[in-house]
């Protein structure tokens, strides 16, 4: 059984920033309520967070619309909006370990992971779109008859972003910086389970220049505040990424409001597959790391580990002993691998699905309890003998929750890996290249990795096929998704040529 590790000397961040973030100003929501955001290490409340509702996402809106119509930031040069970004990039580095701090307990990251790869890859993100505001161009067109033609890159307009509680910081710099770029203006609903990078992140925001009203931050519910943004008939467009129940619903709510664009990126149930001709002891490796990365609480985790049979018995006798092998424990502790689920209701999920698997008769090779007195803390769990219509492998369970399944050809991992309603990525493991290439073109995923996993960079776009949903994040395609193509065309007199 995992055990508990704890660091009791470890330095809890001070909280700065609990209120809305409306048109430059930290300000108390209109119904003066609030609500309490979770320590998941100790199940203990760490502030009191103003609520927004309807009210405060007219405000910001509002605010939004205002300098978006009227302010300069959608008037300046590409180049002057990239160097305000930049500005935000370096204050958001000079203040990495306490954004990192302020994620570890409001939702149980790594403080290790989250300072030295997590927060610097969402400034790479950042910074690259900063680099990217002065590049966007559009097209001469050759038309017919006498007539010249060009196209026109321009900002959507309001954006609203509804962001998940998984990776905080990360989406709000995934999401703001293309759309800052851009040169729209936005309303931000950070998740109510973690709202305490964003309202940083704001404040830093404002620090860097950016000017009143283009970044908000109305915390609040999903049913309130996220169904206000997305229903409101003043925002042009609505990035989300969480589950594909809610994405129904936003894309509902855009269709009877003002059809804005909406770009979604959903759940996944990844698969891994992994090929006898492989290193077992590296696969294995591979697959634990794509498995219970964050805890497991990632949508491209890859839950689904399919191994074929000539490797099968090793792979899972190394994949045990590896599995038990993994700290669990205080974020804030340096020999911490995994610490607690975000939050009560994910924990409670999780233990749930694994019972679902013990009941529909998967083997359970290792981990499936609880550990420690207190916090949400879940062991390692994989399970063997598993049928592709059990729970545990057609639903997200967003948690430590792997599953291996043996196969016998290609043919059968292709068909097996992709019998699911998701898309959104894949990995394979074998050193033949025609294996490789026949397979990453089969699977019916937006990003697929070979012989690496979680290989995520700024200059390549990933996002979903099926219930995945679509758009994509990362890479120029996630800036052209705020931004509006506009054809102009004139008449040409007496010109030479056309």
């Amino acid at each position: 059984m995992a055990e508990i590790h704890s660091n009791g000397s470890l330095k809890i961040p001070e909280i700065k920033f609990t209120k809305l973030f409306i048109n430059g100003e930290f300000v108390d929501s209109v119904s003066g309520k609030t609500f309490e955001t979770i320590d998941p290490r100790t199940e203990e409340k760490i502030a009191d967070i103003a609520e927004g509702d309807k009210d405060d996402v007219d405000l910001a809106v509002k605010a939004a619309r205002a300098a978006f119509d009227h302010g300069p930031w959608p008037r300046m040069s590409g180049s002057e909006r990239g160097r305000i970004m930049m500005k935000f990039v370096d204050l958001v580095e000079q203040h990495l370990d306490e954004l990192a701090a302020l994620d570890a307990i409001d939702v149980g990251k790594v403080l290790s992971h989250g300072k030295a790869r997590e927060i610097p890859f969402a400034i790479s993100v950042l910074r690259y779109y900063a680099g990217a505001a002065d590049k966007i161009h559009g097209k001469t067109l050759k038309l017919s008859n006498q007539l010249q033609g060009y196209t026109l890159y321009e900002p959507i307009g309001v954006v609203g972003h509804i962001i998940p509680w998984n990776f905080p910081l990360g989406m709000f710099f995934f999401k703001t910086g293309p759309a800052l770029a851009a040169g729209c203006t936005m309303v931000v609903k950070p998740a109510e389970q973690s709202p305490l990078s964003a309202l940083f992140c704001a404040h830093l925001a404002k620090l860097a220049g950016i000017p009143d009203g283009v970044i908000n931050v109305v915390n609040g519910y999903g049913p309130t505040a996220g169904a206000a943004i997305s229903s409101h008939m003043d925002i042009d467009c609505v990035s989300f990424t969480g589950s594909s129940e809610v994405g129904r619903l936003i894309m509902q709510a855009a269709a009877t409001s003002n059809l804005k664009s909406v770009s979604l990126e959903l759940g996944g149930k990844s698969p891994l597959i992994v090929f006898d001709d492989v290193d077992v002891e590296s696969a294995v490796n591979l697959a634990l790391m794509g498995g219970y990365a964050n805890k497991g609480e990632y949508c491209v985790c890859s839950s689904r580990i399919f191994v074929q049979e000539g490797i099968y018995d090793e792979f899972i006798t190394k994949i045990a002993r590896n599995s038990k092998g993994i700290t669990v424990g205080d974020p804030f502790d340096p020999s911490t691998v995994q610490g607690p689920q975000a939050h009560k209701a994910q924990y409670d999920k999780v233990l749930s699905y694994i019972e679902h698997g013990k009941r529909q008769g998967a083997t359970l090779l290792t981990g499936g309890n609880p550990c420690g007195e207190k916090g949400y803390y879940i062991e390692p769990t994989i399970f063997t003998d598993v049928k592709d219509d059990m729970l545990i492998a057609t639903d997200e369970i967003f948690g430590p929750v792997i599953c291996v399944i043996k196969f016998k050809t290609i043919e059968e991992a292709i068909a097996r890996a992709n019998s699911t309603h998701y898309g959104l990525a894949a990995g394979i493991a074998t050193k033949d290249l025609n294996i490789a290439n026949t397979v990453s073109r089969s699977i019916r995923a937006g990003i697929v990795w070979i012989n690496c996993y979680l290989a995520f960079d700024a200059d390549s776009p990933y996002g979903g096929y099926k219930m995945s949903g679509f758009g994509r994040e990362f890479g120029m395609d996630a800036l052209y998704k705020y931004l509006q193509v506009k054809s102009v065309v004139t008449p040409v007199h007496n010109s030479p040529w056309l």
